[in-house]
């Protein structure tokens, strides 16, 4: 006789049913609820004696999680100063993206500095990983490899090799025995976690996995995925560009919002301590539909450069609203914006808009910049030298003030700004601990109508932009 189940239960992020549901009430995710076995162990257990006593937390050891430094500097930046004994990081990204060449990097730094480090690959086999480190220069005494899937004999190789840190690419190839389902499900791939998570804290070993993602973007596998690592880390890039960025989503041992930067190229990943120079281009003279904004990414400020295109089209054709390393549903609100509070009227007239070099900005303080692009492109007015806008655009016309003025002016300041326009009162607040910036003048404005009159693009525009009577 079969066993009755114990109820449903999601496989995403653990909500329990009574009965069968084709969608979770908790994450709404489709397909994932199935059926629970009954518990096997009673609820009311006697308690156990604890190998190890409770002790106040001042007396604890913190010497015991030191941090240990990569070698990778912009990779340390992200984990808080490095990775820590016992530590399980998640590395996740698309596919082709570099995680292999980024980890394989890592490894092969650790190994160099006297730490026996094992790097197992679930997806190439030996040959393959050891053709990839001769041409990325990965080649060390201390840094063992294997190819394995199967979990008991992964763990096999931690007793046998006694590593520091352990690389297992990926966990959607590794299976064990004790679970059912096919590699890369998510019972499979709750419990691989698990048991490195629990070698890990028994060993003081750092472990690093590399986890897949599905089409939206997403980690892939359960919800609890995320919870029982302590570091999640998502690998960002375009296969069509150079750069990546390595993203901290959670972090136990440090911050969650930094972000290193690094460069794909032929000879493996190096990295990028100054990115802000690849998110711009020098022109030789100014031209119309260009504007400099400055994101901050964690704590560091990137430089990134703005460009809009404004066309008239034929009466019998929609408008279309193209962007590109921008949020299009904040390039609509500020395009209605200036046609309210701007009067410039865009309906007839293709946008298109774009950031340099594949940068992506998501901060509300750029939205000025895409307002003074679009509006310098409608006008067809250059600026007399280089000019930066900060500030988030009210749906009112206001300019709102951002965090950290007085870090993105400096790093502005830096690469040759000369103008920048940010919102009024910030002189009270950010500017007054600004340090020096030298030949950047800054000036205040209350709203948007008030900045592009400051940049004079209110005036002279051509017969085809009609204006908001």
């Amino acid at each position: 006789m079969a066993m009755r189940p114990d109820g449903f239960q999601c496989g995403e992020c653990g909500w329990t049913t009574a009965k069968w549901m084709g969608r979770c009430g908790g994450c709404g995710a489709w397909g994932a609820v199935a059926a629970r076995d009954a518990p096997t162990v009673p609820p009311g257990q006697r308690p156990t004696v604890p190998s190890a006593k409770a002790v106040p937390i001042a007396l604890v050891d913190a010497a015991a999680a030191d941090r240990t430094p990569t070698g990778l500097a912009e990779l340390d930046r992200v984990l808080g100063g490095g990775l820590v004994p016992g530590e399980v990081v998640l590395l996740a990204g698309e596919p082709g993206v570099g995680k292999s060449t980024l980890l394989l990097e890592v490894a092969a730094r650790w190994a160099r500095a006297g730490r026996r480090t094992l790097y197992v690959s679930g997806e190439e086999s030996a040959a393959q990983v050891r053709l990839r480190a001769t041409r990325t220069g990965g080649l060390a005494d201390e840094l063992y490899l294997a190819a394995e899937t199967d979990l008991g004999t992964v763990l096999g190789h931690v007793e046998e090799v006694h590593p520091s840190l352990l690389v297992a690419d990926s966990v959607q190839t590794i299976a064990t025995d004790t679970a059912e389902g096919a590699p890369g499900g998510v019972t499979q791939v709750r419990e691989v976690t698990s048991a490195l998570v629990r070698t890990a804290k028994r060993r003081g070993l750092a472990v690093v996995i590399v986890g897949h993602v599905t089409k939206d973007g997403a980690i892939a596998g359960p919800r609890t995925l995320e919870h029982l690592v302590d570091a999640v880390l998502s690998f960002e890039g375009d296969r069509h560009n150079g750069f990546r960025l390595v993203r901290g989503v959670k972090n136990r041992f440090g911050p969650a919002d930094e972000v290193g930067c690094f460069e794909l190229g032929e000879g493996g990943i190096t990295e990028v301590p100054d990115p802000s120079g690849l998110f711009t281009h020098a022109h030789e003279e100014p031209l119309p539909g260009t504007c400099l904004a400055v994101s901050l990414e964690g704590r560091r400020p990137l430089v990134a450069e703005v460009q809009a295109l404004v066309a008239p089209v034929p009466p019998e054709t929609p408008a279309r609203r193209v962007v590109n390393g921008l949020d299009g549903a904040r390039l609509a609100m500020i395009l209605a914006v200036l046609h309210r509070k701007a009067r410039l009227a865009l309906g007839r007239f293709d946008v298109y808009a774009s950031t340099v070099g594949g940068a992506r900005l998501t901060d509300p303080a750029a939205d000025l910049a895409v307002a003074v692009a679009v509006a310098s492109g409608c006008v067809d007015r250059a600026f007399p030298a280089q000019v930066l806008a900060l500030g988030e655009v009210g749906l009112a016309g206001e300019l709102r003030r951002v965090p950290s003025l007085e870090r993105r002016l400096a790093e502005a300041a830096r690469l040759g700004a000369k103008l920048a326009i940010v919102p009024a009162g910030s002189r009270d607040t950010s500017l007054a601990k600004a340090p020096d910036l030298g030949a950047l003048k800054v000036v205040e404005v209350a709203t948007l109508a008030e900045a592009l009159a400051a940049l004079d693009l209110r005036r002279g525009a051509p017969k085809e932009v009609v204006p908001v009577e």
